[in-house]
């Protein structure tokens, strides 16, 4: 199971390092007009504060349990990630982009089979 929570929290952590990346080093019209239309929804500050739980949660999955400091957050930072995604669904639904609930969905559902190992864990 421990091998299972790092791979898959590693991937998961990369994934969402790459995405706030994106949203904290780019501006809001950059990330528009590079597919990211939703950012035209929000002001730049929420944007960038997307970027920024983005990067706590990657943070949150891979630092706890490297340190063995209250391992207990990793999971705790998987179930926020679910959160993340379940509201950037319904953003893509309100604006009609169907095809990245499918993005969504899978980074969720990864994300829930992290916190589950996590609890199991610690």
């Amino acid at each position: 199971m421990l091998i299972a929570f790092w791979i898959l929290g590693g991937v998961l952590a990369l994934t969402y390092l790459m995405a706030a990346g994106m949203k904290l080093s780019r501006t809001k019209e950059k990330l528009a007009s590079s597919g990211m239309g939703w950012a035209e929804d929000f002001s730049p500050a929420a944007v960038k504060g997307i970027g920024a739980v983005e990067l706590l949660g990657a943070i949150g999955l891979i630092l706890p349990p490297l340190t063995h400091i209250a391992p207990v957050l990793a999971p705790i930072a998987a179930l926020g990630l679910v959160v993340v995604q379940i509201l950037a669904g319904i953003t893509h639904v309100r604006r009609g982009e169907t095809k990245m609930l499918v993005t969504n969905i899978s980074l969720a559902v990864l994300a829930l089979v992290v916190a589950v190992i996590g609890f199991m864990l610690w």
